[in-house]
């Protein structure tokens, strides 16, 4: 008994001692401006989540959805400010009652999806699905730890975890055991490991075996995120200062989580028609001759084109919002005369305002009687050296000032100018190292939803990109409510693709490069970016001749399809640098951008609704994993789709491998070029149901034959060949149709047609059209819904062609509206794999049944 009873005084010594040393060691953590995060003080439950706090901190997590989760954390006892520039006020408000759960050593709460659990000593959340699944989890021992202002969020990283996003940043596609840093810069030069660069888009997917989930981190100072570096089993994301708000997104697959994103911070609004076409561009055509040569010869070398850019060089000594009358002496002439010949014109307008006073240049004059320009600390405009000389700079968080900005484009709009590019808004600063504002200049936020204040340039730094696109685009709509803005960022912040498309700046025309372009567009997208493209041919330097047509073949595939070079490079338009071969196949990719369009632009549409990309990740579609647990794109290098049915498999090293192989998903796939089936395409599940044992198939390189597969099931509408989108096709609507690889199983698709230009499909100005097909004992039917909507189509017939067909049809009959199938004469092309017919379409719908 006495052993027993002095055991018990030397434990309750022992636990006196750690007690008292631990709270020795929280006070000395405190007064040196450390806060952690390490048990659960106090909490109680909130009618959508959990509050608790620990020590001096409150950290308060609710649902916002069943699938969305939003967590936000005060040092001091009271949260952050509730205001965000990237996530839309009704999705930041929302709220969805939770179950509390709670016991003696865990408070959280459940939804109908996600269980939310906070372990209290010591501090750690751990997010699961009702399955027990793990989404998100704290890493043991490392806390939420403030230092000052500064603060970092440590959170488990499993072996098998994939991490995707995080805007443009090089790199490989997965981000794991990588680091990047969010401080929007002018990065000219950037090479595979260069970071940071132009955007900051603190997003990223988690994947692992199939679930997928995301984290946003809603803070625009410069922030930090590791992967896999200071521990092999954990990643963190924290900022120098700012607020800690996160927020928490569930699939359970990859496509849930993109849905959820667009929820969370909007779409990309559905673009014009034309800024889908080709578009020509360099660093800068001029004088105007020189534009009127590059028009003149599109149009005779016969290669469809859609937009002409104009760089700094057509303003007034780089001034924004200024024509060079000696360099364009007839310039609002040149606008209607490339309209006339169904040109778009698209026009860099710069944010740096040249610093000229009593010279008579309205956007500095207006900007002075305003009071439109960031301040220097001692409240004089700051000054900064760009393109223009001295320069002074639109303070862009002033509502008042963004408006001011919209009015300026008002003359440009007159003139018939398209669209702007809104440039060098990191923003980018000349002679100073930084390449940036100082950290001391002064910003006004007067936004709504925000408390009034004046901050300094490191809290508005990431977004300033963002609200000079943000300011334009909503300036273009106040000047022409009728008309889809189209404007160009090249820095931007997350929520920033609701304002502007997007590029991953000045590349280089290397083959380096050239492969670095699919992992960087296909994370922009999966950022919300969806409207996104590269410098076609590289910016800086000249390619070769192979890299030239390899580059623009692959972009014929990509979301905007832009060649641009810069200033004293070789000339990069598609009849330059290369043999008549190259020439030839550069306009014949071209040429099936515009077959395609009735499928990019319904796959746009479908962008503009669901925030999912033109340009896919393959476990987008096809999320199960592969035998090894990897996502397909991890076993690909550079494969990626074109819209949901459309695969495009790269060589991943173009310039060195001639025999590569591509594991495709298992559901069978055609040639798109021939029209065959792929054997043994169709693959196979392996014993556990949970994981894909995918097949392998060779591929020889060749420059005149980019491998590009369709999935089998799907129907893809295409259209006669036109010379922009401005021309009415001539001819039939074609439905390729790609019969199901496995019995039993149907396929379809599906069109979207509007004006391309105004918002009239709003107001039920639309087209849309379903279709499918159902494999039969004796063949194949083809049906098509009636059509929905009031725009009327540009087509009378449909030519119906089924893919795979090694021999001619037995006999065929079609159907409209319901009345008795007649005869049809369907047509076979060995060579392609497939059977055709033309049939009429009144918009009743229609059936075709062949035999064959």
């Amino acid at each position: 008994m006495k052993r027993a009873i002095l055991h018990f005084a030397v434990l309750r010594a022992a636990l006196f001692f750690l007690a008292t040393n631990s709270a020795h060691a929280r006070a000395d953590a405190q007064k040196a401006g450390i806060v952690r995060l390490d048990r659960v003080t106090a909490s109680r439950a909130i009618s959508n989540g959990i509050e608790i706090h620990a020590g001096t901190a409150i950290m308060q997590v609710t649902a916002l959805r069943d699938n969305v989760l939003r967590v936000r954390v005060g040092p001091t006892g009271q949260l952050p400010e509730d205001a965000s520039w990237a996530v839309l006020p009704a999705s930041r408000t929302a709220s969805m009652p939770v179950t509390p759960q709670s016991n003696s050593t865990s408070v959280g709460f459940k939804t109908a999806k996600l269980q939310v659990s906070i372990r209290k000593d010591p501090l750690e959340m751990t997010v699961t699905d009702l399955a027990g699944q793990v989404v998100t989890a704290d890493l043991p021992g490392r806390p939420i730890e403030f230092h000052g202002s500064a603060f970092k969020v440590y959170r488990k990283s499993p072996a098998d975890e994939h991490y995707f996003g995080l805007g443009d940043k090089p790199g490989p596609l997965d981000r794991r055991n990588e680091a990047f840093v969010d401080w929007n810069t002018d990065a000219f030069g950037w090479q595979e490991s260069t970071d940071p660069i132009y955007k900051s888009v603190p997003y990223f997917m988690t994947y692992r075996n199939g679930l997928a989930a995301a984290t946003f981190f809603d803070n625009t100072w410069r922030a930090n995120f590791e992967f896999n570096k200071e521990y092999r089993d954990g990643y963190s994301f924290g900022s120098d200062a700012g607020p800690l708000d996160y927020y928490v997104l569930y699939g359970p697959d990859p496509k849930a989580v993109v849905e959820g994103w667009a929820w969370l911070a909007g779409t990309v609004p559905l673009p014009p028609l034309w800024s889908l076409g080709y578009q020509q561009s360099r660093y800068s055509y001029y004088p105007e001759s020189e534009v009127r040569r590059i028009a003149g010869r599109l149009r005779s070398e016969r290669i469809p084109a859609d937009v002409i850019w104009l760089d700094i060089d057509y303003q007034l000594k780089n001034r924004p919002f200024t024509v060079d009358p000696e360099r364009f002496p007839t310039f609002d002439q040149m606008i209607k005369d490339l309209r006339a010949e169904h040109f778009h014109t698209v026009v860099i307008t710069d944010l740096h305002v040249a610093d000229l006073p009593n010279a008579g240049y309205k956007p500095y004059d207006e900007g002075i009687k305003g009071d439109h320009f960031v301040k220097s600390p001692d409240g004089s405009n700051y000054v900064g050296v760009v393109w223009p000389g001295k320069s002074v700079f639109p303070d862009f968080t002033q509502k008042s000032s963004r408006d001011w900005w919209g009015t300026l484009y008002t003359d440009f709009v007159s003139k018939g100018i398209a669209g702007f590019w809104n440039d060098m808004n990191e923003p980018a600063i000349f002679q100073v190292a930084s390449k940036t504002m100082p950290d001391d200049v002064q910003h006004r936020i007067e936004e709504p939803g925000f408390i009034t204040r004046t901050t300094n340039h490191l809290e508005v730094h990431n977004i300033f990109g963002m609200e000079n696109s943000r300011g334009t685009f909503e300036g273009l709509l106040k000047i022409n409510p009728d008309s889809r803005p189209f404007v160009m960022t090249r820095a931007s912040f997350a929520g920033g693709h609701r304002y502007s498309a997007t590029w991953t700046g000045d590349n280089s025309s290397t083959w380096n490069h050239f492969r670095q372009t699919t992992p960087q567009l296909l994370n922009l997208g999966l950022s919300g970016f969806a409207m996104s493209g590269a410098d076609v041919g590289g910016f800086a330097g000249s390619p070769q001749a192979e890299l030239l047509t390899r580059w623009l073949e692959v972009a014929a595939f990509h979301p905007i399809d832009r060649d641009h070079t810069a200033d004293g490079t070789n000339p990069q338009e598609p009849w330059e640098n290369g043999t008549q071969e190259d020439v030839d196949l550069r306009r014949r990719y071209i040429e099936e951008r515009y077959h395609l369009m009735p499928y990019l632009y319904t796959t746009a549409e479908e962008m503009s609704r669901t925030g999912l990309p033109i340009m896919r990740p393959l476990f987008l579609e096809f999320p199960t994993p592969t035998a090894t647990g990897e996502p397909f794109d991890l076993a690909n290098g550079n494969v990626f789709l074109f819209g949901p049915d459309l695969l495009v498999a790269q060589s991943p090293y173009p310039d060195e491998v001639d025999d590569y192989s591509v594991a495709l998903p298992p559901v069978g796939w055609y040639d798109y070029w021939s029209g065959a089936l792929v054997e043994g395409a169709a693959g196979r599940k392996a014993i556990d149901n949970s994981r894909i044992e995918q097949p392998e198939i060779h591929i020889h390189r060749s420059l005149d034959t980019l491998p590009v597969f369709a999935r089998a099931g799907s129907i893809v509408p295409e259209q006669p060949l036109v010379e922009s989108t401005d021309e009415k096709p001539q001819g039939p609507l074609t439905l390729r149709v790609y019969p199901p690889a496995q019995p039993g199983k149907d396929c379809g698709g599906s069109l979207y047609l509007d004006d391309g230009q105004s918002y009239a499909f709003r107001k039920g100005e639309f087209l849309r059209v379903a279709f499918t097909c159902h494999a039969t004992a004796q063949g194949l039917t083809v049906t098509v819904d009636p059509h929905r909507g009031a725009f009327a189509p540009w087509w009378k017939l449909i030519s119906i062609e089924i893919y795979g067909a090694s021999r001619p049809a037995a006999g065929a009959s079609a159907a409209l509206d319901g009345a008795r199938p007649s005869p049809v004469l369907p047509g076979f092309d060995s060579e392609h794999h497939r059977i055709s017919a033309i049939v009429p379409d009144d918009g009743k719908g229609l059936e075709l049944q062949i035999a064959y």
